[in-house]
């Protein structure tokens, strides 16, 4: 779908220890373009990254990029009447030059169409494999009958999520989730801004701050959580950055399991309260008991991400 829009702004901001380097960055509707000129060759163009992208030409003493702005991991807030695509420039450097990493914000800003709403929500289910086992997961209806409508949620709402285990040959299989973690970018890196939702393998640490909890189960293996939306990153793109656990029913101990907070009970085990005693490491740190293991070669353990999704004030 095509919009017209009406250019403002843009801007890059940031200094760098480095004489004679310019920045030129010029924003269009669709897309962009970005040059970055070392006068003196001090840096190796070929080290550029805008985002997640490469440069698309290089020269000896420059780097170019041409994008549009569904490229580069972009992450696009609107405020008011602005509609801000922002990014960041960064030189990775290699380990004997002189030229220490740096990182530059790159922002272009445009003028909100009176008549520009967001796309439709086209929801997704993530799928991902380990051995012959398939994982799944993405955002629900709030009665969980159905791939969500939409990716935007008010703050304080409940943001519903499924995840779920195709067994395949397997025996049956509990699904857990053993740590997930928010985070403005959809892939994890150092430094990253983060917030964390289950920790201390599959305690759901943000139900003592809020409503967040493990809804009853269906199906041994499929899980369900509902996140309240909280403040963090407000307005801009949010990734869940989950670790997925398919697990022997039996073989529950202090490192597999699904624990929640209740304000009348405290910490309560999801699959079998009375087994809630598996959740008193919650307030400290799980360790690892030996159990029954599926697999003495592979952990039938698989990373999945959710989103984005918006969460409003």
């Amino acid at each position: 779908m095509a919009f017209i829009w009406e250019f403002l702004v843009c801007f890059c901001l940031g200094t760098v220890m480095m004489v004679n380097a310019e920045l030129r960055v010029d924003c269009r509707p669709d897309y962009m373009s970005l040059v970055w000129t070392d006068g003196r060759s001090q840096a190796d163009p070929s080290l550029f990254r805008l985002g997640s992208c490469f440069p698309t030409t290089v020269s000896p003493r420059e780097a170019s990029f041409s994008v549009t702005f569904d490229d580069c991991n972009f992450r696009r807030l609107v405020t008011g009447n602005e509609l801000n695509y922002t990014n960041e420039l960064i030189y990775t450097s290699s380990p004997d030059s002189y030229v220490h990493p740096f990182s530059l914000p790159v922002v272009c800003s445009f003028e909100r169409p009176k008549d520009w709403y967001p796309l439709t929500y086209d929801p997704v289910f993530s799928t991902y494999g380990v051995e012959d086992l398939i994982f799944h997961i993405g955002l629900m209806k709030a009665d969980f009958s159905g791939p969500a409508e939409s990716n935007v949620f008010p703050l304080g709402s409940m943001i519903p999520i499924l995840a779920a285990v195709d067994q395949q040959a397997h025996q049956p299989l509990l699904l857990l989730l053993e740590e997930c973690t928010a985070s403005t970018t959809p892939d994890l890196h150092p430094g990253a801004n983060l917030y964390p939702l289950i920790t201390n393998k599959g305690c759901l640490v943000d139900s003592k701050v809020s409503r967040s909890k493990f809804e009853p189960r269906r199906r041994l293996s499929e899980i369900d959580l509902s996140i309240q939306a909280f403040r963090f990153a407000l307005g801009e793109e949010v990734f869940i950055h989950c670790s997925l656990v398919a697990w022997d029913p039996n073989g529950l101990d202090d490192t597999k399991k699904a624990c929640h907070y209740t304000k009348d009970h405290g910490w309560e085990l999801l699959d079998n309260p009375a087994y809630n005693s598996l959740c008193d490491c919650c307030e400290s740190t799980c360790k690892s008991r030996k159990r029954r293991n599926l697999s003495e070669k592979h952990g039938l353990t698989k990373k999945a991400v959710v989103g984005p999704l918006t969460i409003t004030a």
